[in-house]
């Protein structure tokens, strides 16, 4: 396939190119900056920032720039390419789902959104019923994350967001929820703002709630006191801060548990989205989000991670 990846210098999208050109594909990184890219496009500006010229010839684009426009999506179905996302930001998942795309449209396909679907789906069918399903997301704080990364999160602060279920006003940070977590032990996170719970809380007819943190205990409880101080999501976010390169990801229903862990959330989730490219051919044209087409068993067997599951005893 012929894919042009938005962001294709940056932390994830270079990943992508990587992972696809080793697969055979041909690939083309686009960015403002005329030095690193292929080809030069304003993401920020769909209709005039050379976007529209930029995928005529592609069959893929996948997003990993960190702009949220429906716009890009909209023209790149209109030039008949696939679009792949992996946005963590419901509000701009709600606004994609509204479109009619002429071309496939794949959301959901990182690590949160996307492998958290895969192993929410995947207890749905080991422990059915209505109870909910709690997520945890563990993100590496020593990871040299892209500007836009950071900068998601700390926007987070302060926001409030409808519980998918209830619709009550949920403040980010807020709400703690204690998960035992393999490798870490128990840690205290909060409820965040993922647009997983969201599509999952539809899909799947059950509760489904999204919690946060970083791998540092300390620094988790300091965003959790940041989103109530006014103005904290603009605080500067380019400084490196304390802590490893290690992920986890976490579903919960009860007592069942199935989690996957890594090294490098950044590299975990471009292998996803390259992944998620292969899964476009063939798919109909439309709106579709990860666990609608495919399972966990499904994912490759090279992918950077380690998928897991805790049960307890007497718990089927």
């Amino acid at each position: 396939m012929r894919v042009l990846v938005l962001g294709g210098y940056g932390a994830v999208g270079s990943l992508v190119i990587e992972r696809l050109r080793a697969w055979g594909h041909t690939c083309w990184s686009a960015g403002r900056d005329p030095r690193r890219a292929d080809r030069v496009v304003d993401a920020g500006s769909p209709e005039t920032g050379g976007f529209r010229e930029a995928v005529e010839d592609a069959d893929v684009v996948v997003n990993t720039s960190g702009a949220e426009d429906p716009a890009l999506v909209a023209i790149a179905a209109q030039r008949g390419a696939a679009f792949v996302d992996a946005t963590a930001t419901h509000t701009y998942v709600a606004a994609v789902e509204r479109l009619s795309p002429r071309a496939p449209v794949l959301l959901n396909v990182g690590l949160a959104p996307g492998l958290t679907n895969l192993l929410a789906a995947d207890l749905h069918t080991r422990a059915p019923g209505g109870a909910p399903i709690d997520l945890a997301v563990v993100l590496g704080a020593g990871e040299e994350h892209g500007a836009a990364g950071a900068a998601w999160a700390f926007g987070l602060l302060g926001r409030s967001f409808p519980d998918p279920a209830t619709r009550t006003p949920v403040r980010n940070y807020t709400r703690p929820s204690v998960f035992t977590l393999p490798g870490q032990g128990r840690r205290r996170l909060y409820r965040a703002d993922f647009s997983d719970q969201h599509v999952l809380t539809r899909d799947l007819g059950r509760p489904v709630r999204t919690h946060f943190g970083v791998d540092s205990a300390p620094l988790t409880v300091a965003l959790a006191a940041l989103t109530r101080l006014p103005g904290a999501r603009r605080l500067p976010t380019g400084f490196h801060l304390p802590g490893s390169e290690t992920w986890t990801v976490l579903a919960r229903a009860g007592e069942r548990v199935r989690w996957a862990r890594g090294h490098g959330q950044s590299r975990a989730t471009a292998a996803l989205a390259a992944w998620a490219v292969t899964l476009t051919d063939g798919l109909e044209a439309g709106v579709h989000h990860l666990h609608g087409v495919a399972a966990l068993a499904d994912l490759p067997e090279d992918l950077p991670l380690t998928l897991g599951e805790t049960v307890r005893p007497g718990v089927r």
